[in-house]
């Protein structure tokens, strides 16, 4: 059993580690983010907002698409069922973006009170299921990182959107800081009259 470490100190260097540059690989951290943006340790809910609040500030994703909760001397691994944020509201406004003429501003709040609003480092995507094309809509809210936007949000931005061409198609989509982020092909009214 050489070389195994006493329960509870799988993260705790040897004693004399310089830990300045030293990054401890702490493995799996047994926490989950549920699909509607819960936070788990070991399958219960964390219920502290602030303490969800401090792992989300040092959530990272991998080159591999993994997720990690790191710090300046350890990481672990952590899972995520879909997104590690939820839009759960939407702010629209016409403000002057660095003068000129006025344009549309989409703001979203996460369910960790983080504002995002849509712009080129914050791009909206919605990705279609293959088989039903139903939408899953996310806006990047830190480089790797999503909010998947809520259904009743992801109405609101339906509700704003409009007719453009890109790439020779016709598409529905909305304006943020003006950027055109597509959201889906507009509907073909023959085919919806059959």
């Amino acid at each position: 059993m050489s070389g195994a470490r006493p329960p509870g100190t799988a993260c705790v260097p040897a004693p004399g580690t310089v830990l300045a540059r030293a990054k401890t690989e702490c493995g799996n951290y047994a926490i989950r983010i549920g699909r509607d943006g819960t936070w788990y340790y070991r399958g219960s809910a964390i219920q502290r907002k602030p303490l969800v609040c401090l792992f989300a500030s040092i959530l990272k994703r991998g080159e591999d698409g993994a997720y990690w909760l790191e710090t300046p001397v350890e990481r672990g691994r952590i899972e995520v069922e879909d997104a590690p944020f939820v839009a759960v509201e939407l702010f629209w406004r016409d403000c002057d973006c660095g003068g000129g003429a006025p344009r549309q501003c989409l703001t979203f709040r996460t369910n960790l009170d983080e504002m995002v609003t849509a712009d080129p480092a914050h791009p909206i995507r919605v990705a279609l299921c293959p088989v039903t094309r139903e939408p899953r809509p996310y806006i990047t809210v830190r480089p790797g990182l999503e909010a998947r936007i809520s259904r009743a949000v992801f109405y609101e931005l339906v509700a704003l959107a409009q007719a453009e061409e890109v790439d020779g198609r016709q598409v529905l989509g909305v304006w943020s800081e003006g950027i055109f982020f597509p959201i889906d092909d507009v509907p073909d009214l023959d085919m919806a009259a059959d």
